[in-house]
């Protein structure tokens, strides 16, 4: 494979008439739709948004935010950390490491990440190197939390 470009995508109109073809494949608890028309503003560079494109399709994407470590409830010491929402690769283009590059991509700011899988999607985020959160907490938003460690982190104490 090629190497994988990720992309911070642009919040705009282009951005929107691509989000739908997801919307199309997904379920709806996936799309980001919804999430990029509550923020457009063109072509706003400022975005949590991330994308692969094959030529000029977007054929993976995920939402990526930074959160401060106040309100951290999963990683010792305290700290900022990134929250991995929405991952989601087009059918015709799974399989080919596109949503790894994006993971990567991720990893690459070498803060810790919290993630929730989604449908059927365990292996992948036990293959990238999460774990479920291993301490007796409040269910987050209602589902079981992934958790990615940098070198020198730890879980929370419970």
């Amino acid at each position: 494979m090629n190497l994988t470009k990720v992309e911070r995508l642009l919040v705009n109109y282009k951005t929107l008439e691509e989000f739908k073809k997801f919307k199309e494949y997904g379920l709806q608890e996936l799309s980001m739709l919804e999430d990029l028309q509550a923020n457009i503003i063109e072509n706003d560079s400022d975005s949590p948004f991330y994308g692969v494109y094959y030529g000029d399709k977007l054929v993976a994407r995920m939402s990526l935010y930074r959160v401060d470590k106040r309100f951290d409830q999963y990683f010792e010491p305290a700290q900022d950390y990134l929250e991995l929402w929405k991952l989601e690769v087009l059918p015709d283009y799974q399989k080919r490491g596109y949503g790894q590059a994006l993971v990567e991509f991720a990893k690459s700011f070498g803060l810790p990440i919290k993630t929730n899988p989604r449908v059927k999607s365990a292996h992948f985020w036990e293959k990238m190197g999460f774990v479920p959160v291993d301490y007796d907490m409040e269910r987050d938003r209602g589902e079981n939390p992934l958790v990615w460690y940098p070198k020198g982190v730890t879980a929370k104490e419970s």
